[in-house]
């Protein structure tokens, strides 16, 4: 056997060691799967594909591309948007399966699975995939709907942002540095692609570039991308000058927390508008107590929201074609049998998405609860001494009571005995008769101008918490107007409403709002003031530590370039001169025959010999012997005749160099000739 090797070999790192990998690692953990799984995920295309290397300076996306993108952006801002006002007005999100209930006739959580769609399209439109075009429809069509009937729900996220102002900007410093990262690489590679353009342009490509100047462009995406991060930066620093928040006071000018009434009782710990519920509401440390009230048909004032008995009772079971009848139609015999409590029970139609499990004891207590009257209640109240309030609904056309419903609801109340200060009136309908028969009622108004509501000698309102944007209802607290607001379930609404100096609310999460002690997101002017400042310091540290870290990497990246290109020219110069030597073919070896210059000049002294096969060529004589015809020239024998050995290069020295001067020998008209190293072709050998 037989194997090639070379003459010359390069030599081979005595220092350098294989590298030893699991064979896994490199198929699975490598930039062609990296890629070809984002370009999966993103455009279904799970194929990898070789992309083509883009200049400097030049655009490296298609037109469509180009106009795909901007529709990404605008999908990704609609659908924060969507989530962030769907995230914050998850106060309403009772409110909005009622309403839904109502239509569809089943109870369902809609509000979570609006959140979870909108938390999806975000994820999704942020990761870059397909279907930008369908959710910016679908969060247009969210976002025109929620304009159309729910435009209170913006006041929300405003509302939010006051609160909340303070965190944002502290979350909005910190996600500028974090993008911070990849606008400094790029603009320092910028830098650096200029720089070496300069450096390696020739007198030839700035003739060109006076037509198309790659390094203007280049400085133009440096001002496009640095200039509006800065601008918006510096909008981030400036932010708190513009933020107000009714958190950030002395403690010293905190008001007192405030007073509770339980919506309907306490919703999330028992069935609603049950006696179970409201008893609930006594023992969590309700203020008072606050219901709807319908009358039935025989005269009977009861506890009743919906405007049929589908959701709450069991009327779809007892007599289900009756289900959609108003409440007011039926008689109290027949309502005081329907079951109010066993759809409590039920996982699938539990109110609030939050609520806690109930232990079997109550389960048991809320399965055997009926409709309440107004009377129960009022005794309840007037045992534990707790306010009511009451949304009074008018009966329907065809009832008995439709024009007198006003005074036998104030007749049930005074028949109760109950103090008359411990009743809000809400009702607007004939107020001056309740005045005349039941002085002592405090009358509260709706949100009406201070001189209405001093006309009408009304100091009590009951506004909706949305109200509260944009100024606090400042003008009511300095009219001395004792403010309640509805229906306040996050603890961070009701810390808003603490710090807005807010006398009291109604909510159905009593169990919770009851034991904040101290309002959340607190904080006073100083230390505000200290953690922008300090968040503001830290911030331009990071960055400039970020921009001097990436100039650092690509000044070496460009002074590598500058030695390793210096090199390069001192090997091209090299290269070049040995372009220019004159090629010529050698003698094959050469033994003692016709070939020889002793055959071809036997006139030359023996001086002029060496071994054989080299040349030494002496300069000639003066005065040159004559060569006779002595030597009869003969033709090789085919013996004689061997392969030629490889091409020997004569160099023809031009214009002298510093190099080719110092080695020079002679200066003469004979030009110098210079034997260079030749390369032996590959031989075979046998092994040893």
């Amino acid at each position: 056997m037989f194997k090639k090797v070379n003459r010359i070999e390069h030599k081979r790192n005595k220092t350098e060691k294989p590298k030893k990998l699991n064979p896994w690692i490199p198929r699975i953990f490598n930039h062609q799967c990296y890629v070809t799984f984002l370009t999966g995920c993103y455009s279904c295309l799970w194929k990898f594909r070789q992309w083509e290397k883009t200049k400097v300076g030049f655009c490296c996306c298609t037109w469509k591309e180009q106009l795909f993108c901007p529709c990404l952006v605008i999908s990704f801002v609609l659908s924060l948007m969507l989530l962030f006002l769907w995230i914050e007005t998850s106060n309403e999100y009772f409110n909005f399966d009622w309403v839904t209930f109502l239509g569809r006739g089943y109870w369902f959580f809609w509000s979570i699975f609006i959140l979870s769609l909108a938390g999806i399209l975000t994820a999704y439109s942020s990761l870059l995939l397909i279907l930008v075009l369908l959710v910016i429809l679908l969060c247009v069509i969210l976002m025109f709907i929620i304009c159309k009937f729910w435009k209170e729900r913006w006041l929300v996220a405003g509302l939010s942002l006051q609160i909340f102002a303070p965190y944002v900007h502290l979350v909005s410093i910190t996600v500028m540095v974090i993008l911070f990262w990849p606008v400094a690489f790029y603009v320092a590679h910028l830098e650096r692609e200029v720089r070496m353009r300069r450096y390696r342009m020739t007198h030839s490509e700035k003739k060109r570039l006076k037509k198309c100047n790659v390094i203007t462009r280049l400085r133009g995406l440096q001002v496009a991308v640095g200039l509006p991060f800065l601008l918006i930066l510096l909008s981030v620093y400036l932010m708190p000058l513009g933020i107000y928040s009714p958190c950030i006071q002395e403690k010293e000018n905190l008001g007192p927390k405030p007073t509770i009434f339980g919506h309907r009782g306490a919703p999330m710990l028992g069935p609603e508008n049950t006696m179970m519920s409201f008893e609930k509401a006594v023992e969590h440390g309700a203020h008072g107590l606050e219901t709807d009230i319908h009358l039935s048909y025989d005269h009977v004032p009861f506890l009743m929201h919906d405007f049929d008995l589908r959701r709450t009772t069991n009327i779809g079971e007892v007599q289900p074609e009756s289900a959609f009848e108003n409440p007011a139609f039926f008689s109290w015999d027949f309502l005081s049998t329907l079951n109010a409590g066993k759809w409590f029970v039920k996982p699938e139609l539990r109110p609030f998405y939050n609520m806690k499990p109930l232990s079997e004891a109550d389960k048991e207590r809320a399965r055997n609860q009926s409709i309440p009257t107004l009377a129960d209640l009022l005794t309840l109240a007037e045992k534990e001494r707790k306010f009511v309030i009451f949304d009074l609904h008018r009966p329907p056309p065809k009832h008995p009571l439709r024009h007198t419903f006003i005074r036998q609801v104030v007749r049930v109340i005074l028949a109760s005995k109950i103090e008359q200060h411990l009743i809000f009136w809400l009702p607007t309908h004939d107020r001056q008769y309740v005045r005349s028969v039941a002085p002592g009622f405090q009358h509260v108004g709706r949100l009406v101008s201070v001189k209405t509501l001093a006309k009408n000698n009304i100091s009590i309102i009951n506004v909706d918490y949305k109200k509260l944007f944009p100024n606090g209802l400042r003008d009511y607290k300095a009219a001395n107007i004792h403010i309640n607001v509805y229906t306040v379930n996050e603890p961070w609404l009701f810390s808003l409403a603490w710090c807005s100096r807010i006398n009291s609310v109604t909510t159905d999460n009593i169990g919770l709002l009851s034991q904040l002690n101290h309002p959340h997101f607190f904080m006073t002017p100083k230390f505000y003031m200290f953690m922008w400042l300090l968040a503001d310091i830290i911030s331009v540290l990071f960055i400039v530590a970020i921009f001097c870290f990436h100039w650092r990497r690509e000044t070496k990246k460009e002074k590598l370039f500058e030695t390793s290109s210096t090199r390069t020219d001192t090997q091209s110069g090299i290269e070049n001169e040995e372009d220019l030597h004159i090629a010529m073919k050698p003698p094959a070896r050469v033994v003692e025959g016709p070939w020889t210059l002793a055959a071809l000049h036997p006139a030359l002294p023996k001086s002029g010999k060496q071994h054989q096969g080299h040349f030494n060529v002496a300069a000639p004589s003066k005065k040159p012997l004559p060569i006779k015809n002595a030597v009869t020239p003969l033709k090789p024998g085919k013996h004689e005749i061997q392969s030629p050995m490889p091409t020997t290069i004569f160099e023809l020295t031009q214009a002298p160099t510093r190099q080719a001067t110092s080695e020079a020998t002679f200066q003469t008209t004979l030009p110098t000739l210079k034997v260079d190293k030749p390369t032996m072709p590959s031989i075979e050998v046998p092994y040893s």
